[in-house]
This record gives C-alpha cells, sequence and structure tokens, in this order.
C-alpha cells in the first residue's frame, strides 16, 4: 500500500494539513481496498496549529520509507526551516520518495535546496516572496501546480485539492482519481489557473492607465444593459483589446460571469448574476448561441416527424412498384394461364418439349 507521509510543521495551516489526510484517506481501488496508509508527522510532541494544538502520533522517523511526503503550508513561511526538518527532507529525497508542498508548503521545501533550478508555485499572495527569498527558484504564480516528477508544488488552498487529485492519478489511474474527485465534490480538472484569483496593484496597461476606473464606473452602472461596445467605448478602447486587457490584470473577461439563467449560455453584456437575461441585448460575432432543452426537444420531435413521413412515402411507393410488377389474384371466375412448374413436361403447340408447366390464375 502506498504511504504518505503528512508533515506538521510549527504554525501548520489546518486547512492545508486536513486536505491530503481527508483526499488520501477516503480514496479506493476498483476492490474496495483503500489506496493510501496516511501519518501525520511533526519535529516536535505538541505543534501550534493556530485555532488548536496538534499532537501527532509520528515523528521525524515517519518520513522515512513513506512514497510520498506532503508539506502543508504554514502561517510564518518566512520562519527558519529546522535543521532536523531539512536533513530528513534532504534524505528522503534521496531515497526517491516524491515531496509535495501545498500552499506556502513551497517556502521549506525551497529552504532545502531541492526547488533549485526548478519550477515552482505557491500562494499567489507569497509569490513575489518566495521569488525574492529563493532566486534559484523560477516561480509561476499562474497554476494551480506544478508537477517536477518528484517533486511537485501547488498553489494555494484548494488548489491543494488538485494536486492530491493529480498525485492519486499518476498512482491509479483517471478511474480512481475521478471517484476520489466525486468524494470531493470537486472536478477531476479545474479550467484556469490561479492568475484569475490574483489581485494586481496598478498593473499599467501599454497606454499607462489602468483599468481601476473602468471597473469603478462598471460598479455604478451595474443595473444597466451595458455591452461590450458600450464599456469599449467608454474606455476608448476597441472590443478586442477591452479583452486583452481586461485578460492581462485581472485573468478573466469583461462578461465571464454573466451568464442565461438556467442555460449556461455566455452572455456579452454587463450584467450582475440576480439580474433577468434580456434577450434584446446585443451579442458580438465570437459568442455562438447555444440552443435551449425546449428547443433541442422540439427539433428532436421535428426530426422523428420528418422520418416516419418519409418512411410511409417509401412504403407507399414501393406498394404501388410491387402492385405494377406482381398483378392481383383475379376475382371469382377468372381465366387461367398456364407457367412452368417444377416435374411437369410442357409442350408448345406442335407437341415440342418446352420444360415444366403448372397453371396459376391469370390476370
Amino acid at each position: 500500500m502506498h504511504t504518505v507521509a503528512v508533515l506538521a510543521l510549527d504554525k501548520v495551516i489546518p486547512f492545508d494539513l486536513s486536505t491530503p489526510i481527508e483526499v488520501f484517506t477516503r480514496t479506493r481501488l476498483p476492490d474496495g481496498r483503500p489506496g493510501y496508509q496516511i501519518r501525520v508527522c511533526a519535529e516536535e510532541e505538541e505543534t501550534d496549529a493556530g485555532a488548536f494544538a496538534l499532537r501527532a502520533p509520528w515523528g521525524l522517523e515517519g518520513l522515512a520509507g513513506a512514497d510520498t511526503i506532503i508539506v502543508p503550508g504554514t502561517a510564518d513561511p518566512a520562519a527558519p526551516l529546522a535543521p532536523a526538518v531539512r536533513d530528513a527532507l534532504r534524505a528522503a529525497a534521496r531515497e526517491g520518495t516524491r515531496i509535495a508542498s501545498i500552499c506556502s508548503g513551497t517556502f521549506p521545501l525551497a529552504a532545502t535546496g531541492l526547488l533549485d533550478g526548478l519550477r515552482a508555485t505557491t500562494h499567489w499572495i507569497a509569490a513575489d516572496l518566495l521569488a525574492a527569498t529563493y532566486p534559484d527558484v523560477e516561480v509561476d504564480p499562474g497554476v494551480l501546480y506544478v508537477d517536477n516528477g518528484r517533486i511537485l508544488t501547488s498553489a494555494g488552498a484548494a488548489a491543494g485539492l488538485d494536486l492530491c487529485l493529480h498525485m492519486i492519478r499518476s498512482d491509479y489511474g483517471s478511474a480512481v482519481a475521478a471517484d476520489a474527485a466525486r468524494l470531493s465534490v470537486m472536478p477531476l480538472e479545474r479550467e484556469g489557473g490561479q492568475a484569475q484569483f490574483i489581485l494586481h496593484d496598478n498593473a499599467p496597461t501599454p497606454q499607462g492607465s489602468t483599468l481601476e476606473p473602468l471597473l469603478a464606473w462598471l460598479q455604478d452602472n451595474l443595473a444597466n444593459d451595458l455591452t461590450l461596445s458600450d464599456i469599449a467605448a467608454h474606455a476608448g478602447i476597441s472590443t478586442r483589446t477591452l479583452i486583452r486587457r481586461f485578460r492581462e490584470q485581472t485573468g478573466t473577461t469583461p462578461c465571464s460571469g454573466c451568464t442565461a439563467p438556467g442555460s449556461g449560455r455566455p452572455s456579452t453584456s454587463w450584467r450582475p448574476p440576480s439580474t433577468r437575461w434580456n434577450a434584446s441585448v446585443p451579442r458580438s460575432a465570437s459568442v455562438r448561441r447555444r440552443p435551449s432543452a425546449t428547443a433541442s426537444r422540439r427539433r428532436r420531435a421535428s426530426a422523428r416527424t420528418a422520418t416516419a413521413a418519409r418512411s410511409a412515402d417509401t412504403a407507399r411507393a414501393t406498394a404501388h412498384v410491387l402492385h405494377a410488377v406482381v398483378p392481383p389474384a383475379p376475382r371469382a371466375g377468372g381465366t387461367t394461364r398456364r407457367v412452368p412448374r417444377e416435374g411437369t413436361p410442357r409442350t408448345d403447340r406442335q407437341g415440342r418439349g418446352r420444360g415444366n408447366t403448372t397453371s396459376r390464375p391469370g390476370p
């Protein structure tokens, strides 16, 4: 059985600590057996977890022999790493153990030197601090997790779930991972990355301005049916430039959060989610309308009716052809003509043999 050791450092974040424990503990193989054995390890007998104190059943010796080590985030990522913890993680890496960090757990992992020269991520709010503290680490704040083979890192909070599901899929395949995702009420793969959650401080556009005045104007005009053209006209830029700058500075598009109620269809108007869908709002040429469920049912019913009509026409045409080729049976008292029948000699008027004959009603 695959053994996962979760390392609880001082001031560990409870959410990051519980994420791998819950996900891996509830993972089941197709035959019902558990997929993982969990060890919660700590350096000290009692660990500060913020709202409570934690007494881990394993010390640092529990890291030895584990197949995977998880380093959850801590509330003080800049805190120095204890030499005993550093040595234990380095020894595990030399043995080929897979080591992963969640959220700010990237900091103690970077302190071991195991991330030098590698791409890594962490919670977006701590990405700049990580890059400044460990310049040898290539920090990517825009992704949910980074897999370097034996060393993995994830972004903050819920991204730990994405990383755990990714490791389950690597260990046991997509079917087991999909079952674990369902138990976690999580998609197996989330769209987008961490960039959509990053708050940028006055990020400049090519003209040196910012979107902050435009965002404030949009907040003041949420009750209006604003189209992309309206927003772009207010900003004095084209719609394509507007979409590009929104994506650069906010990680999303101006109208990505607007949908038609019950349809999941994207809207091109800037409206709060609670307002009703306005069918008269113009749509950009790049947005394709998706049919509603009622319209789809009507089209399918119409197609079935058309198919039945074609089948009826085909049956009538076939009957007409058969009627022309095979004459109908005569009424009572009709005449007969002679046709060949197996085993009976047939002669013409001169008495020459012409094969077999039988009699059947004539036309």
